[in-house]
């Protein structure tokens, strides 16, 4: 617990990042004897004035009140030095010195996939952010992204459609659950066996410059980063740029050239970002085959679809994947507005269609 103690301290200082500790770690072999050395032994190894300082004024009293709010909240820290420390995020530039999990921390040791996306989806892209949680959760990967609006959110409600478990990553400490519109959402992600993860200290707010940090922690956990929507300039092209940067993969979905949210995607894809069809896209190039995924992990989920009759076949055909109006679907059909209608909604509810703002998009082949 001591040993607890002295990384929510590290945490905790002010201005201090993982790669300076890091040296400090690598002079001293240990946080203990970091903590029981003098300020010579400081000197020796490269500290200055102010930062001998912060150690010899470390706020106890507030690390106490951390070590007792996890205690009482289902959460945990994981250390850098901790065997449970996630061995992938481990090998990045700058690993956080601390990770603060609230929920399944074993989790963190799964084989993960990023989804990531911009907060203002279309209808399209929150599908499709929903569709392809569902398929590589149901594959037994674990879904990790930032719970932010939009596409993040939309992953990890696909996820929790099949009852898998997925990772949030915080801009914030877990004290604030940043939206405050996804409270629900994180305990739902916890009831479920999930995990909420933040290397800030518990009552840090979410701030601006948070984000980009929290970025490298879902590129650095994940096997690979799949970019939903985004635009040329956005967060979601930094965790990209952060996954190869980190030696992880890319995939990316493209999209309609007339929609703006696609043009990130397009700008990943001629850097080199493989493009995304299908899940089994992303299955090959993270060596891992179907085949070989159906002998290690047993599917969550089993699709199966029931043979359609000739007109909610007809209608089907005629709604496409991105927003199809019901005129337009009336049109094509050559059927009543009547005997369309009629059909439309048992094919939303076995989950062919949904209903978006427009019209229609279709969610499976």
């Amino acid at each position: 617990m001591l040993n607890h103690q002295y990384w929510l301290a590290l945490s905790r200082l002010p201005g201090i990042g993982p790669v300076t500790v890091r040296h400090w770690l690598n002079y001293f072999k240990s946080v203990d004897k970091l903590f029981s050395a003098s300020i010579a032994d400081w000197q020796a190894a490269g500290m200055t004035a102010k930062h001998y300082h912060l150690l010899k004024n470390i706020g106890w009293q507030m690390i106490e009140k951390d070590l007792h709010w996890l205690e009482k909240n289902n959460s945990r820290i994981i250390p850098l030095d901790d065997t449970n420390y996630p061995v992938l995020l481990k090998e990045i530039h700058d690993p956080p010195l601390v990770l603060y999990v609230q929920g399944n921390a074993n989790l963190l040791k799964e084989q993960q996939i990023a989804i990531v996306g911009s907060r203002h989806p279309t209808a399209t892209g929150t599908e499709l952010a929903r569709q392809f949680a569902k398929e590589l959760t149901s594959r037994g990967l674990v879904i990790t992204s930032g719970l932010a609006l939009g596409i993040d959110a939309a992953s990890h409600e696909g996820v929790l459609l099949v009852n898998g478990k997925t990772i949030a990553i915080l801009g914030s400490g877990l004290k604030y659950i940043y939206p405050r519109t996804h409270q629900k959402l994180a305990e739902e992600i916890i009831k479920n066996g999930g995990a909420l993860v933040s290397e800030f200290p518990l009552d840090t707010p979410p701030k601006a410059t948070n984000f980009p940090m929290r970025n490298r922690i879902i590129s650095g956990l994940s096997l690979g980063v799949l970019v939903v929507e985004a635009a040329v300039r956005s967060g979601s092209l930094i965790t990209a740029r952060q996954a190869l940067e980190q030696n992880r993969e890319v995939f990316a979905i493209p999209g309609s050239i007339h929609n703006p949210l696609a043009r990130g995607c397009h700008q990943l894809i001629r850097q080199g970002a493989k493009l995304v069809e299908t899940f089994e896209d992303i299955l090959e190039e993270i060596h891992l085959s179907n085949k070989q995924v159906k002998e290690l992990i047993p599917i969550l989920l089993e699709q199966e679809f029931v043979d359609l009759d000739p007109k909610r076949k007809r209608i089907l055909a005629q709604i496409g994947y991105e927003v199809t109006a019901l005129d337009v679907i009336i049109l094509r059909s050559g059927l009543t507005a009547a005997e369309v209608s009629s059909m439309l909604l048992p094919l939303e509810l076995e989950g062919y269609v949904n209903m978006v703002p427009g019209g229609y998009i279709r969610t499976h082949t």
